[in-house]
């Protein structure tokens, strides 16, 4: 098995396992920007040969293998840009794949946005080739549908972090604190996905309205814990806090905690210590989900309002582009009120979708 990643070495030694990077390393020296002249001269002196090399190494890692799976994530939208790990990228190993006679699969992954022409042409390309294809959520089987792909072949299955080893799973220990913890999940966002213009307005109205839901929480006796679910989101823990004090709210680290969050095992370990968990980042809110947390979802994308009705809540859906902390409060005290119930129901749905995950396991590779 060969990992095709962003970071090969650190996936490596990790994991012990082959790891070989996705894309190149790009450099674009500083005196390249705003020079039309010289980055075009880039393009043909270093961009065309340089890109021409990561093909051939694409065709060295896969020729010989039985097949390439694309695995769950939502990689089919060009947010970040059509390159790197974006829509060519994709297209640039699928077809690499097929040249190599893999058998090329993509298995619940999660679809859309996606802005441009060529964003969607190389997505559309890409799963035009694939022997198998599942989407984590009927949103992103519906949102292909309206690009003009075909997908009347193609299945839905959960989100892949579902079928985490249950040994991975951290359990509660039972000892309770005094008071009941809240986690709150954090991330930085500024509008809408599908907005080429996102406005810096919503992300400070999304902290505004949490420092408010944070009062209240300390005022009616919960404890709180900061949550994020991406190094890059640090800082704004950090801007988090930063406004807490200019609101004269007091940081007191005894019921606001804050502990360092580098990796999956962190976030686990640190949801499993919550009672009631409200998250933007969606694997805060899915992983809280896996380990029977009720949980309201500040929903960011299709991808989280899908997987809460999927759990049956969708009612604790709350839009973070609409941020309202007296709505968020009534959200919290109904989840509260029927925390007990609402944990058996969160049990079976994902004992479901552990189950169906199983299932799409035995179908990819039923040939072995």
């Amino acid at each position: 098995m060969t990992c095709i990643c962003t970071y090969p070495d650190v996936t490596a030694r990790t994991y012990n396992i082959d790891a070989v990077p996705m894309t190149g390393i790009l450099v674009k020296p500083r005196w390249l920007h705003g020079n039309p002249a010289m980055r075009f001269l880039r393009t043909i002196i270093i961009g065309i040969p340089s890109e021409l090399y990561r093909w051939l190494a694409a065709i060295k890692t896969l020729k010989g293998s039985w097949m390439l799976i694309v695995p769950g994530t939502g990689l089919l939208t060009d947010v970040c840009g059509l390159w790197g790990w974006g829509p060519y990228t994709l297209f640039k190993w699928s077809l690499v794949a097929k040249l190599c006679r893999c058998k090329l699969l993509f298995v619940s992954v999660g679809a859309g946005p996606l802005h441009s022409a060529l964003g969607k042409y190389f997505v559309k390309s890409a799963l035009s080739l694939a022997d198998f294809r599942s989407y984590r959520d009927k949103a992103s089987l519906e949102y292909l549908k309206r690009i003009g792909f075909e997908t009347n072949r193609d299945r839905v299955y959960p989100d892949l972090a579902f079928s985490l080893p249950e040994a991975m799973i951290p359990s509660d220990n039972g000892e309770k604190e005094r008071r009941s913890v809240v986690g709150l999940g954090l991330m930085e966002h500024y509008g809408r996905p599908n907005v080429d213009s996102p406005s810096n307005a919503i992300y400070l109205a999304y902290l505004e309205n949490l420092v408010v839901f944070l009062r209240w929480l300390l005022a009616h006796e919960y404890d709180a814990r900061l949550l994020i679910g991406d190094v890059g989101d640090v800082h704004v823990t950090e801007e988090f806090k930063s406004l807490l004090k200019e609101r004269s709210l007091t940081y007191d680290k005894t019921r606001i905690i804050d502990e360092p969050i580098s990796s999956v095992q962190d976030l686990t370990s640190q949801l499993a210590a919550t009672d009631i968990v409200v998250a933007t980042r969606f694997h805060n809110v899915l992983l809280a989900l896996l380990l029977n947390k009720p949980v309201i979802a500040i929903s960011f994308h299709h991808k989280c309002t899908s997987l809460m009705s999927e759990m049956g809540l969708s009612q604790y859906c709350h839009d973070i582009n609409h941020m309202n902390a007296g709505r968020l409060v009534e959200q919290f005290q109904d989840l509260a009120r029927n925390a007990e119930k609402l944990k058996l129901v969160i049990r079976q749905r994902v004992e479901q979708s552990r189950k169906a995950l199983e299932e799409q396991y035995r179908l990819i590779f039923k040939g072995i």
